[in-house]
């Protein structure tokens, strides 16, 4: 494993004046006290900002509901994931024994969070040019190749669009079953249009995940009649 401050180097194009930031958003709170926890806050934050300000520059006949799901697409754990992943970043993390077991250093919350405290520690450590710059360059591709905003609405909103646009009443969700015990259940959801006699069902770990597995199959059907 490269020294964390090579691989900052190397992979961020950064140099830590402060490298107990850099320390820092590093840990993982399985290690002790010290920890990357606060930085994320930070980061968080910074990215949040960072991306909404360069989608609004980008995206300028964009209202205000598709620049919300566009920034949602991007900022989100899984997107944070693989761009932790592309910088080898779960190589350099410090974990407690029990995550290094767990192989914490390749779980999607972790990496995401990490990178979330990089941007923090070096918002403190460089000033926000340098943290914005930071996040501009890793999201560069991404933001280059911005999907259709109408792509990113869930299942229920897009049905509900649907229907309003063909004047037919809304649907109704009903939870038809629940197995599991509390803690790993699986819900069973129907989605019903009565005025077009038509029902499907959607499963899911929650209820909103079944609603929207319902919703989808209902446009689905729909749309290919």
């Amino acid at each position: 494993m490269i020294s964390d401050h090579d691989w900052v180097q190397r992979k961020l194009g950064y140099s830590f004046q402060d490298e107990s930031l850099l320390d820092s958003a590093l840990t993982h709170r399985s290690v002790g006290s010290r920890h990357n926890e606060r930085l994320e806050f930070l980061g968080d934050s910074l990215l949040n900002f960072v991306i909404a300000h360069e989608l609004f520059l980008r995206s300028p006949r964009a209202d205000e509901g598709d620049l919300s799901r566009l920034r949602a697409s991007l900022v989100k754990g899984s997107t944070l994931a693989e761009i932790a992943k592309s910088l080898d970043l779960g190589d350099q993390l410090k974990l407690g024994s029990g995550e290094l077991k767990s192989g914490g250093f390749r779980r999607e919350s972790i990496l995401g969070d990490a990178l979330e405290a990089m941007f923090g520690a070096v918002l403190l450590d460089g000033g926000h040019e340098a943290a914005s710059r930071m996040v501009l360059e890793l999201y560069a591709g991404r933001l280059d190749n911005l999907p259709d905003p109408e792509h990113l609405k869930d299942p229920k909103t897009r049905l509900q669009e649907w229907l309003q646009s063909k004047n037919i009443s809304l649907p109704d969700y009903a939870v038809d079953d629940v197995q599991g015990a509390a803690h790993n259940q699986r819900f069973s959801v129907s989605c019903r249009v009565d005025s077009l006699n038509l029902h499907t069902t959607g499963q899911g770990t929650s209820r909103r995940k079944a609603e929207q597995a319902s919703a989808a199959s209902m446009l689905e059907k729909l749309t290919s009649e």
